[in-house]
């Protein structure tokens, strides 16, 4: 009879010819388990989802109790569901006063699709200004704003009126353009800042031209910088915000939100201008909800993110290391290249700390674990790095 490895290739689709395959049994905080009682450390939170840690226990609470009264009811928007009603209510309580509407998806691309047809639907526009090296998914829009094109090259012809814009200069937004779609911080470019003053720019810019602009925090948002939102650190406000990973507490769950004026446009002209049908699931809201609310009780996680990137920066000093950058924790340490990079990586998953590379920075590595990690937990990871290089 076939291993569960062995079914594992024949039988579900891989992304690339060498998946890490590391057969997990359980997962709680900020560790995996293997079948063979190996214990890693997750330093990349599955990319940006765990921030509470795995199998919070207040979120695995809220998951049971809400799957004891009911799972899928109905298409997203029609039945008032408990759980999305005071997920929605409190997302909006702690975000800019605009920012009061909330359109629950199940994913970060289909935050990122939803916000592009509201965009297109409220201004009357087609033109979309994306940046390069940017991620926001890899479904067919959300690809067509990517900014890298050896990810959709084999995939053209996709979106038309797409401008790709260098990230070091302001793109010229128009009476044509409809939205400008940016990461606050780019992630997969390797975790790239934008000044302040280009982004205060840039909103200055959309507001003159009736452009929207479009905020994706769906990796950096949720404590990740020092700040429950990143666009907190750069004085900004988005007109349409985009969330999703650590949204769900360890479920899948995105969101889209806007003012309530601006989604209203997905409500006539047609009607049912945008549709999902498990977008906002009530197991996931729950969860989602859990989460957010131990976020707000323990602040002092986002606040002690600042000094647990500063001890990382302090820590990895070694000389093949050309750079650690980042903010808070989400950070990137650089190597001279691919190959020493995956090097490293390899070698730190043997000795039990799970890290990986970024889909544009392939020379660094990507350092960004559940914010519950404790100081020594943090040096032991370092250490790690130190003796794999």
């Amino acid at each position: 009879m076939p291993s569960e490895r062995e079914l594992f290739y024949q039988h579900l689709a891989q992304t690339t010819p060498f998946p890490l395959a590391l057969e997990i049994e359980k997962a709680e905080g900020i560790y995996l388990y293997g079948k063979d009682g190996k214990k890693y450390m997750d330093l990349i939170s599955g990319i940006a989802v765990s921030n509470v840690g795995h199998c919070n226990p207040e979120v695995i609470k809220a998951i049971r109790e809400q799957s004891e009264k009911y799972l899928h009811l109905m298409v997203y928007g029609e039945y008032v569901q408990t759980p999305q009603v005071e997920l929605a209510t409190l997302l909006c309580s702690i975000l800019p006063e605009k920012l009061n509407s909330v359109y629950f998806t199940n994913s970060g691309a289909e935050a990122i699709e939803g916000a592009m047809k509201l965009a297109k639907r409220f201004t009357g526009r087609s033109e979309i200004i994306a940046f390069k090296d940017a991620y926001h998914g890899s479904t067919q829009g959300a690809l067509s704003v990517m900014g890298n094109e050896k990810l959709k090259q084999a995939y053209r012809p996709l979106l038309p009126d797409v401008v790709i814009s260098n990230t070091h200069s302001l793109p010229v937004i128009s009476e044509k353009t409809a939205c400008v779609i940016i990461e606050t911080i780019q992630g997969e470019a390797g975790v790239r800042e934008f000044s302040k003053e280009f982004l205060l720019s840039l909103k200055k810019r959309c507001y003159e031209a009736g452009a929207l602009l479009i905020l994706d925090e769906i990796q950096c948002a949720f404590g990740r910088t020092g700040k429950m939102f990143a666009f907190e650190h750069y004085g900004i406000e988005p007109d349409i915000l985009c969330l999703a990973k650590s949204l769900g507490g360890g479920m899948p769950l995105g969101a889209f939100i806007a003012s309530q004026k601006i989604m209203q446009s997905l409500t006539h002209n047609p009607m049912l201008g945008h549709i999902t049908t498990f977008g906002g699931h009530p197991v996931c809201c729950a969860a989602g909800l859990a989460a957010l609310k131990f976020l707000l009780r323990e602040k002092h996680l986002i606040n002690e993110a600042t000094e647990k990137g500063a001890l990382i920066k302090q820590l990895l000093t070694h000389p093949a290391i050309k750079e650690v950058r980042g903010k808070g924790l989400l950070l990137a340490a650089e190597f001279a290249d691919f190959e020493t990079n995956k090097k490293i990586i390899d070698r730190c998953i043997q000795h039990g700390v799970i890290t990986d590379w970024f889909l544009f920075c392939d020379n660094s590595m990507r350092i960004a674990p559940p914010l519950i990690i404790k100081e020594d937990e943090l040096k032991f990871a370092c250490n790690v790095i130190s003796e794999a290089i």
